[in-house]
């Protein structure tokens, strides 16, 4: 095996297909977590400030988490008219997964946020927006880390499946690895996957300590 990886790296076209396909599962991977977060953040605000509305949300999250990634990849070019091979096919349909994966991490973060502490600040004069942005979210931060860290794998994993429909980044090399039984292709593809998820899991850690420095200073850890 060592003999194979060592051959197949030996060829700069390899190199090159392999550094394309990181590079693409790259973006694939993170452009939908950012987008699912931006999404799953006003609903998690409306299901909390709404409470009839909750139920709704809540389950309308779970049905779009249930539909079969590689369903929803050919059902969006028809019903946004992009080819099929379109990068743009993945983004939103791993978007729409990662916000119903973070709707109910955000709704519990924002809602563990203590009492005493929304009530200090709307007697301080703090209107609601404000008070949402500069006291209830940064103190949801810590919490709604850990679901984000989840997203991150899931969307990271999902991308792979791309693959089937001609995109997919390192998924790529699955396929074509398969069909040409070429196992050390396979799994390289396996371990540049998981190198991935670690790395943005550990770059999401750094963010999370940069941005709430008062976890560090009370002693609190970033939940796992």
């Amino acid at each position: 095996m060592i003999e194979e990886l060592l051959k197949f790296f030996g060829s700069p076209s390899n190199r090159e297909m392999v550094l394309d396909a990181l590079a693409e599962h790259t973006y694939l991977s993170l452009v939908p977590l950012l987008l699912g977060f931006l999404v799953a953040l006003p609903i998690g605000r409306l299901a909390q400030r709404v409470y009839w509305l909750r139920g709704m949300l809540l389950g309308a999250a779970n049905v779009f988490y249930t539909i079969p990634s590689l369903a929803l990849y050919v059902l969006i070019p028809g019903l946004f008219g992009w080819p099929l091979l379109s990068s743009n096919n993945v983004v939103i349909a791993l978007t729409i997964y990662t916000a119903a994966l973070l709707v109910r991490p955000t709704l519990d973060a924002l809602e563990s946020v203590p009492g005493h502490v929304t009530a200090a600040a709307t007697a301080m004069g703090y209107r609601t927006g404000r008070s949402f942005l500069t006291v209830e979210l940064p103190l949801a931060v810590p919490a709604i880390a850990s679901g984000v860290r989840v997203a991150s794998v899931s969307s990271i994993s999902l991308v792979s499946l791309g693959a089937l429909i001609g995109t997919g980044g390192l998924g790529k090399l699955f396929t074509d690895g398969f069909q040409r039984w070429y196992p050390a292709q396979v799994l390289i593809g396996i371990v540049l996957t998981v190198l991935l998820a670690l790395v943005v899991d550990l770059l999401l850690v750094g963010l999370w300590r940069l941005i709430t420095p008062w976890t560090r200073a009370g002693g609190r850890v970033l939940p796992s």
